[in-house]
C-alpha cells in the first residue's frame, strides 16, 4: 500500500515537469509568430478553436459547480429526489443545437481556408510566366534538402531563397523515405513522398521578414532516421529585386579557385570523387536521380555547414574529418579515404570560396 502511494505522489511532479517542458523551445520554431498569409490564416484558426474550447470549458465548469452546490445532499433531505429532466424536449434541443452551432462557427472558416490553401493551379498553368508565380521543386533526402527553380534552371541546397509579398508555390517529393516540409513561421507542414508530388503555397511578409532576422528556419517534421532532428534548412526572404539579382548571379555562376590552396582543394575535390556526388554549379543539368548529394555552388555563403553547424573553417574541417559524429546515418560517411590535415585545409579553402553573390 505504501509503495502504491509513493508512486502516485510522483504523478503531480511528472505533470508539472511536462507542463514546464512544454514551454521550452526555440522562438524561430514557433507557429505563434506568423510571418505570412498562410501562417496568418492558420494562426487565426488556432485562436478561434482555442477560444471556443475555453468558452465551452468555462460554461461547463460553471454549470458543474452550480449543480454541485445547489443540489448537494443536505442533512435531513437524504430521501428527497430532485426533479428529473429526462425527456425534457427544451433541454435536449438546447444541448443539441449549441454544439452544432459551435461546430459551424469553426467549420466555415476551416473549410474556407482549406480551399484557399489548395489553390495551386498556377503551378501547372501552361501560360504561366516565371515572373508571375515562383515555383520551387523541393526534394527531401537523408538528411538534406534540394531546391530547384525550374523556370530559371538553377538548383541550390539547404538554403531556400524566396521573394517577399507574393505567393511561392512548391512541388514536394522525397528521394528515399517519407519526410515532411515545414517552415513553422510561414505555414503548416506537408509530407514529401517518394511516389507522388504534393503541392502547396506559402508567402512571406516583407515587414515581418525583416523583424525575424536574416533567416527563417525549416525542419523535417516526419521521423525519417537517426538524424531526423538535424535535417534543418534555412529560408531567406528577400525583396523581388534582390531575388531577381540572386537568380541572375546563379545563372552566371562559375566555380573558380582564387588561391593556390583553393586550387589544391579543387584538385582534391575531383581526385577524391566528391564531384561524382556534389555539383558546384547551380545550373546542374543532371537528372534528379543522379543528384545524390547537396549542390555546393553557394556553400561559402550558407549560414550552416550540413544545416546545423556555423559556417566557418573549423566546422568545415570537422565535418569533412568525421561527418558521422555530427549527423549519424548520413550517406557521406566512409565514401572517401581519410584526409590528412593538409588535405583538410585545402578542401576547406576551396569550399569556402564557392560563392555566387555579386555583393
Amino acid at each position: 500500500m505504501r509503495k502504491w502511494l509513493t508512486k502516485w505522489r510522483l504523478l503531480p511532479l511528472f505533470a508539472m515537469l511536462t507542463l514546464f517542458l512544454a514551454g521550452c523551445g526555440e522562438p524561430f520554431l514557433s507557429t505563434l509568430k506568423p510571418a505570412g498569409e498562410v501562417a496568418d490564416m492558420q494562426y487565426d484558426l488556432m485562436v478561434l478553436s482555442t477560444l471556443i474550447m475555453v468558452v465551452v470549458i468555462a460554461v461547463v465548469t460553471v454549470i458543474f459547480i452550480y449543480v454541485v452546490v445547489k443540489f448537494r445532499r443536505r442533512k435531513g433531505e437524504e430521501n428527497n429526489i430532485p426533479v428529473q429532466v429526462e425527456g425534457n424536449h427544451k433541454l435536449e434541443i438546447i444541448w443539441t443545437v449549441i454544439p452544432i452551432l459551435l461546430l459551424l462557427v469553426l467549420t466555415v472558416p476551416v473549410v474556407s481556408a482549406t480551399f484557399k490553401l489548395a489553390e495551386v493551379d498556377a503551378i501547372d498553368d501552361e501560360n504561366r510566366k516565371a515572373e508571375d508565380a515562383i515555383v520551387v521543386n523541393v526534394r527531401a533526402n537523408l538528411y538534406w534538402w534540394e531546391f530547384e527553380y525550374p523556370d530559371y534552371g538553377v538548383i541550390t541546397s539547404q538554403d531556400l531563397i524566396v521573394p517577399t509579398d507574393e505567393k511561392v508555390y512548391f512541388n514536394l517529393i522525397a528521394s528515399d523515405v517519407k519526410h515532411s516540409f515545414w517552415i513553422p513561421s510561414a505555414g503548416g507542414k506537408m509530407d514529401t513522398n517518394t511516389d507522388n508530388v504534393n503541392q502547396m503555397w506559402l508567402s512571406f511578409d516583407s515587414e515581418r521578414a525583416d523583424q525575424a532576422g536574416e533567416y527563417f528556419y525549416g525542419k523535417c517534421a516526419e521521423l525519417c532516421g537517426p538524424s531526423h532532428g538535424l535535417m534543418d534548412f534555412k529560408v531567406k526572404a528577400v525583396s523581388r529585386d534582390e531575388f531577381d539579382q540572386w537568380i541572375s548571379d546563379m545563372e552566371g555562376a562559375q566555380a573558380v579557385a582564387s588561391t593556390d590552396l583553393a586550387v589544391q582543394g579543387e584538385q582534391l575535390f575531383e581526385e577524391k570523387g566528391c564531384i561524382a556526388c556534389h555539383a558546384v554549379s547551380p545550373t546542374d543539368e543532371r537528372p534528379a536521380a543522379a543528384r545524390t548529394a547537396p549542390n555546393l555552388a553557394t556553400f561559402g555563403e550558407r549560414a550552416r555547414v550540413a544545416g546545423i553547424l556555423p559556417n566557418d573553417a573549423e566546422n568545415i574541417r570537422n565535418w569533412l574529418k568525421d561527418p558521422e559524429t555530427y549527423k549519424p546515418g548520413n550517406k557521406m560517411t566512409n565514401t572517401y579515404p581519410k584526409l590528412s590535415d593538409q588535405e583538410l585545409d585545402a578542401l576547406t579553402e576551396y569550399l569556402m570560396g564557392l560563392k555566387v553573390s555579386s555583393n
